[in-house]
């Protein structure tokens, strides 16, 4: 099958991962660096986005410039993924922001939707879910699944880490969405953790260790 996944292959990217990845990096530290790498990821990400014509007025001439004919809007997976918004909001100013809240059964390991708001029209824009750490792919599979439930059709997810197993779980359920990662982890443990990963990025985000 097909993994319509994309690594990163950029340095900083790998670098910035690594300090993320130590456990003695303090949580003002962690909370930089994921929106750091949240910036570099969206500029992979939005590669492909479409342009249309602008007139602009430079100091010197007028010319037919290019913006951005895409609507954004970003999809955050609470709480983890709100540290990521900052920093693609960095690069996409004008997006709109979607909030999924979705947390993990650590007894069943499957996600539990307890909120979802979105903008009303989904269907015209080219949303981004943001979910730090891709792991058994559950809560990103129900978040998908929810967006295109209210009609959205244009869909990537960007990721820090990701877990082979939940790659293989979206690339099931959702072929059609394409997948931005930082890294591509080794494996889950027998508690759903992605290994070597960086532990919970909630917890090392908000500090509630």
């Amino acid at each position: 099958m097909l993994i319509p996944v994309q690594c990163s292959p950029h340095p900083l990217v790998a670098d910035k991962i690594s300090r993320l990845r130590e456990a003695a990096t303090d949580v003002p530290t962690f909370r930089r660096v994921v929106a750091e790498v949240s910036i570099l990821l969206a500029v992979e990400c939005t590669a492909d986005m479409a342009l249309q014509p602008h007139p602009v007025e430079t100091p010197m001439a007028s010319m037919i410039g290019s913006v951005l004919a895409d609507r954004v809007v970003l999809a955050p997976i609470l709480r983890a993924g709100l540290g990521m918004v900052q920093g693609v909001m960095t690069v996409l100013p004008d997006a709109e922001v979607a909030h999924l809240g979705l947390y993990r059964d650590e007894r069943t390991l499957e996600p539990v939707t307890y909120y979802a708001n979105a903008p009303a029209h989904l269907e015209r824009s080219l949303v981004i879910v943001l979910d730090p750490m891709l792991a058994t792919g559950g809560s990103a599979d129900a978040a998908l699944s929810l967006l295109k439930q209210r009609g959205a059709a244009r869909i990537k997810l960007c990721s820090l880490i990701a877990a082979p197993e939940g790659i293989e779980l979206l690339a099931r359920r959702h072929p059609d969405v394409a997948l931005h990662v930082g890294a591509i982890d080794e494996k889950l443990n027998e508690r759903g953790y992605i290994v070597p990963g960086l532990g919970d990025a909630g917890d090392r985000m908000f500090g509630t260790l």
